[in-house]
């Protein structure tokens, strides 16, 4: 009915409001009902307006995020969606030594150790999700019984828990490639295989990956391929703002665009294929000093992550510009390296299908393997050593260098565009992550008089709030079934960019993104099929705070989020040139979706967004 949808109240509204709630009640969801302390009451639902509108994003600030985006994303909604990353590069001590001695040990004594490189890699690594709930060596995703050590996931007879403890691998049958099973094989070397783990946030031709069943299933990007395009950059990044007198971080943009403006020598452009598997360090050289035979040994173990050899160019420019200006100026301090060596620029174009990934850039280095000459007395000896160089790293949650994510958008679908910025109530909402779109609600009505008059109708009647929740119903005919859909939704208050849920209050099982803040929710629902249908984020404790606590009713924000435990907020730029702070986590995602409004048509009444309100009132 037109009034409990929309509970408003002219003059007399009390005694309007008792009336019609009880010609109504046949209408409501009873929960339950009993009597209190003698007294009878009722437990029930009411439902009320909500009014959302869209609002476009033009850029986002994209320097200074904890993980970057890289690839291209075809959202069968909004399009097309290309991410680059421009970074800094950093060595990890200055003035650095090559060799054994140092460039003004070697000018004194006339010699030179002659540095010369061998090669130089790029690793970056992927986001990872190591759990493994019965540490059994197998990552929950890739096990059939995730939380039974005993089970057997390579089928070699021997339990996941016992392979574990012999070194070898419960992923692979026969570990050491010889021919023979584990189970018969008495000569496996431990612990020389790589470990295998669930990779995140890689999006292969926008398809939707489920582990749903007890069948194990090859993630469909395992084994795909990307073309990685690796640039000098020549555009210097400022670590502080100069119009601040220097006192503040400087921001950089989404759409800022680098190349082919400011980018030289290309280091590396092929083909890159995608494994979850760590990527090991192999001893190349026996010790003679030694009986056993180190040739082949793991010397160290790295996450999975693009890990490519470098070209002759990039060669050549690292030994003219890192190893042969040992004991110069531009190596001597981080301000002096950032100017002479300003950064790299990277890019991932489809070789098939188009792919997104989401990276760990803090993780990311330069392996700069090199030889040169060991002299001790007049006895020379080639020796070879390895230089790290780093691109950004990240130190008690705080960030060290610079780099930007530019993302180059499609034009979103007239629809779209004549629905964002708009002062109507939405039929449909778009959320887009990156530099997409977000949506504004307003709780009870458009109009403050009318929601305070609502609001103080609560509180007259003595409603005790139990639970207060928001659905967000997906438009199915809009979003394509196939479709990769963001897993949560972020709901803020959009005035101070704070969450309405109180983390000392909730619920969490596991510290992962969907593990935490249960009560809240905000995780999307499936059908069977695996395809979205709804969000419920419950608001009970921000509601209790605007009827019983006096708080504002203030606009409601809402997002896309990579992780909704990141809660910081980042500038962006609105449309005719506004700025405003809005979630970063909303920008580290390429995911969108559309969520019917409120303003939707009869075909779609089931659908539209309101707030629930379960009760309990006394008599």
């Amino acid at each position: 009915m037109n009034f409990l949808n929309r509970f408003k109240f002219p003059a007399l509204a009390g005694i309007l409001f008792v009336v019609v709630l009880v010609s109504c009640e046949q209408d409501l969801t009873t929960i339950g009902s009993g009597v209190i302390g003698g007294e009878p009451f009722v437990t029930d639902k009411a439902v009320f307006d909500v009014f959302a509108y869209n609002k476009k994003i033009t850029a986002v600030q994209t320097n200074q995020l904890p993980v970057y985006q890289l690839g291209v994303y075809t959202d069968p909604v909004y399009g097309k969606t290309e991410a680059h990353i421009n970074s800094q590069v950093q060595l990890v001590s200055y003035d650095p030594i090559f060799g054994d001695w140092s460039a003004t040990t070697e000018i004194d004594s006339a010699r030179s150790e002659k540095e010369t490189i061998d090669s130089v890699y790029i690793y970056i690594p992927y986001i990872n999700n190591k759990l493994d709930s019965d540490n059994d060596g197998v990552v929950d995703v890739l096990d059939s019984a995730p939380f039974d050590g005993t089970n057997d996931t390579d089928g070699d007879n021997v339990p996941n828990n016992e392979e574990v403890a012999n070194n070898t691998d419960p992923n692979v049958a026969d570990t050491d490639g010889d021919g023979k099973n584990d189970d018969v094989d008495d000569s496996t070397l431990g612990s020389r295989f790589p470990e295998t783990f669930q990779l995140d946030s890689i999006y292969l031709n926008n398809k939707r990956f489920d582990q749903s069943t007890d069948v194990i299933v090859t993630p469909p990007y395992i084994g795909a391929s990307f073309n990685l395009k690796l640039e000098r950059s020549t555009f210097f990044l400022r670590d502080l703002d100069p119009s601040t007198n220097f006192q503040e971080a400087q921001e950089y943009y989404s759409s800022q665009q680098f190349s082919p403006t400011f980018t030289e020598e290309v280091f590396y452009d092929g083909p890159v294929s995608i494994s979850d598997q760590e990527i090991l360090y192999l001893e190349t050289e026996d010790d003679p000093e030694t009986e056993e035979d180190e040739v082949g040994t793991i010397t160290s173990r790295l996450d999975p992550g693009i890990y490519v050899k470098l070209n002759d160019v990039a060669n050549m420019f690292f030994q003219e510009n890192i190893l042969d200006k040992e004991g110069s100026s531009e190596l001597l301090s981080s301000s002096n390296f950032k100017e002479f060596f300003r950064g790299v620029y990277l890019s991932a174009t489809p070789t098939a299908d188009d792919i997104m990934m989401i990276l760990d850039i803090t993780g990311a280095k330069f392996d700069v393997f090199y030889t040169y000459e060991d002299i001790v007395d007049d006895a020379v000896a080639d020796a070879q050593k390895t230089l790290e160089v780093r691109l950004v790293t990240q130190s008690n949650n705080l960030i060290s260098g610079n780099a930007i994510n530019t993302f180059i958008n499609e034009g979103y679908p007239a629809e779209i565009t004549n629905s964002l910025d708009v002062t109507e109530n939405a039929e449909r909402i778009y959320l887009k992550g990156g530099a997409g779109s977000y949506a504004e609600i307003q709780l009870f009505d458009e109009v403050e008089g009318e929601a305070e008059t609502i609001i103080n109708q609560i509180k007259a009647n003595n409603w005790i709030i139990n639970e207060a929740n928001l659905v967000f119903n997906i438009d199915t005919d809009v979003v394509p079934a196939e479709t990769i859909e963001p897993p949560r939704l972020y709901l803020y208050n959009a005035e101070n960019n704070q969450p309405v849920y109180n983390a000392d209050t909730e619920t969490n099982e596991a510290d992962t993104a969907l593990g935490i803040y249960l009560n809240y929710d905000g995780i999307i629902e499936k059908s069977a099929d695996g395809s979205g249908l709804k969000y419920t984020v419950k608001i009970t404790e921000h509601i209790n705070n605007i009827i019983f606590r006096d708080s504002s009713n203030v606009r409601l924000g809402l997002a896309v989020t990579a992780d909704i435990r990141i809660i910081g907020a980042n500038n962006t730029m609105l449309p005719n040139g506004v700025e405003k702070d809005l979630p970063a986590a909303s920008i580290l995602t390429p995911l969108g979706t559309v969520i019917h409004g409120s303003n939707v048509s009869e075909a779609n009444e089931s659908k539209k967004l309101q707030l629930e309100i379960f009760y309990t009132e006394t008599n």
